[in-house]
């Protein structure tokens, strides 16, 4: 049986909760990711920041704020003011069925994985499924 191990991403951007949205921001820009799990010291998990959330914290462009100001305000605010805790986790032994279905019956769009002391180890998003799906398409494909 396939688990969270054989097919989550271990390669990760995390913050800690005193970075900045700004820095948040960058990350996601510069990366293309809409995820980013937030750890303290010690790498353990304490929640999650996301794309979404970025947003819900954007100065609406109907306010007139420009592009430098919004960045300086931004600066001022940390990523824990903003962050969501409280996030479902997984292990990497979880079975890769279990956390598809947690994916698809709580619309999540990752989850963080762990281990035993709460540590991050990597996180396993939509985005992960779909180049599965692909792989095993391709897999069916006939060969000529």
């Amino acid at each position: 049986m396939l688990t969270v191990n054989d097919l989550m991403t271990t390669n990760l951007f995390t913050l800690n909760e005193t970075d900045t949205l700004k820095m948040a921001r960058s990350l996601m820009d510069l990366q293309r990711i809409r995820h980013i799990p937030i750890v303290n010291e010690n790498r353990v998990f304490i929640g999650l920041i996301t794309h979404r959330d970025i947003l819900g914290a954007t100065i609406s462009q109907l306010a007139g704020i420009d592009p430098v100001t919004q960045g300086e305000i931004d600066s001022g605010i940390p990523v824990g003011e903003i962050m969501r805790t409280g996030i479902k986790t997984v292990t990497g032994e979880t079975l890769l069925k279990e956390a598809a279905h947690l994916l698809l019956h709580h619309k999540y769009g990752c989850l963080p994985v762990v281990n035993e002391a709460n540590e991050l180890t990597g996180i396993l998003t939509e985005a992960d499924f779909l180049k599965l799906t692909i792989s095993l398409m391709e897999a069916l494909e006939p060969t000529e």
